[in-house]
């Protein structure tokens, strides 16, 4: 069964939209999106799970929500609490061979520097 977040959300779009607006919307933004989509690839993460990251990441790259992201400063603010939502509900399946390729996929677009911007959040995936 598909559902409308099934239908808007592809792994090109996915892409594309970090390709677009990955810089603009900084290195806690993409960081989230891409420990949700690791996730989403991994295996033994159960249906439930992969649902609720395929609505974050549909809203992540609908170009029509809350908040536009072409608005300077606070344009990627809704997407950020979409993912978080998100990556708190299953944050039990972010393991560290998902928050390795994360950083790596990161480190390669922002730089190993900004990976010290990602202590907080990774502190909350740890507990």
């Amino acid at each position: 069964m598909t559902t409308p977040a099934d239908e808007q959300y592809t792994e090109a779009s996915f892409w594309e939209k970090l390709k677009k607006f990955g810089k603009k919307a900084g290195v806690k933004v993409v960081y989230t999106a891409l420990l949700l989509f690791y996730c989403l690839r991994d295996g033994n993460v159960p249906p439930w799970a992969k649902t609720v990251i395929v609505g974050a990441l549909a809203y992540f790259i609908n170009p029509v929500d809350a908040i536009p992201d072409v608005v300077p400063v606070v344009g990627f603010t809704d997407d950020l609490g979409a993912l978080v939502a998100a990556l708190g509900t299953v944050a039990v399946y972010i393991n560290d061979d998902i928050r390795h390729k994360a950083r790596t996929r990161l480190a390669e677009w922002f730089g190993a520097d900004a990976l010290e911007e990602l202590a907080e959040l990774d502190q909350k995936l740890v507990k």
